[in-house]
């Protein structure tokens, strides 16, 4: 192996400016294709309401057309926002998607609304109470009940659970759905090890979630389906010909995120746009705190090594948001070549 991590994808499917959610999911179809073919390991897809900026509202809708264009990749959410669902219909959707495509889907949950209050409000059935931090850990334990496929007695719900009787009418022949845990703050860290399930840190969100890492390693407990801490970061990575181009390309990011932090939306803007706005407001790159890992293809490996090495991480989980598919694909297509993944696929 060129490292000792694996190498996966998050994708948020950007909407560029000027453009369309039709081409944003065409083009998170296409990359999803060329990433299967490159060596990746897994595909993610997010979770965001109501900005203009990324067209995946609804990941558990696009994991099935994912799933059907890919061969070998596994496939799944990153994640599911929970509270605004029920546990019951998680389980019975994802089981669906693995009875689709068995062996390959995973469930990427998160706490967070992937939205502002007021949309959260608005997807709500019961808008007469909050979601509150007390409700989350029962919700999670019914949906793992129900993802639970052990036959042995006391495996899921108790027997005199209401609902006990409602995971066998799950959908069937997927095989088994693992659960991860997203987060960026320590309550997401603790739980996902007191549980005994994989952690997925968003480290594009909170570049000092290496800490968080190491609280989910010293509170975790073992479970039936996890034996050892597993931990995957996901990080802001654009690879180019060069540092210059990669810094290039990274600038809508970063007028995205200024506008963010002062209220605003905005689709992604293509890239000289975005550098004639940073002229105009040199402040604005200050205002990004959040990691990049920029580069050629060398310079990024050598980054994300050390990234890593900061994390223990098992997996490293490559984003980036840009207006041009074709930088897109050609930053994937970058990466995966200095890392041989294509030919670690054919050797395995």
């Amino acid at each position: 192996m060129n490292a000792p991590y694996r190498l996966s994808v998050l994708d948020q499917s950007p909407i560029a400016a000027g453009s369309t959610a039709t081409q944003a999911l065409r083009n998170t179809l296409d990359l999803a294709r060329l990433c299967d073919d490159l060596g990746y390991h897994r595909y993610w897809m997010a979770e965001h309401h109501a900005t203009p900026a990324l067209a995946g509202a609804a990941p558990e809708a696009l994991i099935g057309p994912v799933s059907q264009v890919t061969r070998r990749m596994r496939i799944g959410s990153g994640g599911i926002m929970l509270p605004h669902y029920s546990p019951f219909k998680v389980a019975e959707t994802f089981k669906m998607l693995a009875a689709l495509a068995p062996g390959r889907i995973d469930l990427g949950l998160g706490r967070a609304p992937g939205s502002d209050q007021r949309t959260a409000l608005a997807m709500r059935q019961d808008r007469s109470r909050g979601f509150g931090a007390e409700d989350f850990p029962a919700a999670l334990n019914e949906l793992l009940a129900y993802l639970d496929d052990r036959a042995e007695a006391g495996a899921g719900l108790p027997a005199d659970h209401v609902f006990a009787s409602l995971r066998a009418t799950l959908p069937s022949g997927g095989g088994a759905v693992p659960v991860w845990l997203l987060g960026s703050s320590p309550d997401s860290a603790v739980l996902a090890g007191r549980l005994g399930l994989p952690y997925c840190v968003a480290d594009f969100i909170n570049p000092q979630g290496a800490e968080l890492a190491h609280i989910y390693r010293a509170h975790f407990e073992p479970s039936h389906s996890l034996a050892a801490p597993s931990v995957i970061a996901a990080v802001w990575t654009i690879a180019a010909n060069d540092r210059a181009e990669a810094e290039r390309l990274a600038a809508p990011s970063i007028m995205m995120f200024a506008h963010l932090v002062r209220g605003r939306l905005i689709a992604v803007p293509q890239v000289d746009e975005a550098l004639a706005w940073l002229a105009d407001h040199p402040e604005a790159a200050a205002l990004r705190q959040r990691r990049l890992v920029l580069g050629n293809a060398s310079e990024v490996h050598a980054e994300l090594d050390r990234v890593a090495a900061l994390y223990g991480a098992d997996e490293l989980m490559l984003v980036n948001i840009l207006p041009d598919h074709a930088a897109r694909r050609r930053s994937y297509e970058l990466v995966a070549a200095e890392y041989r993944l294509a030919a670690e696929v054919l050797d395995a």
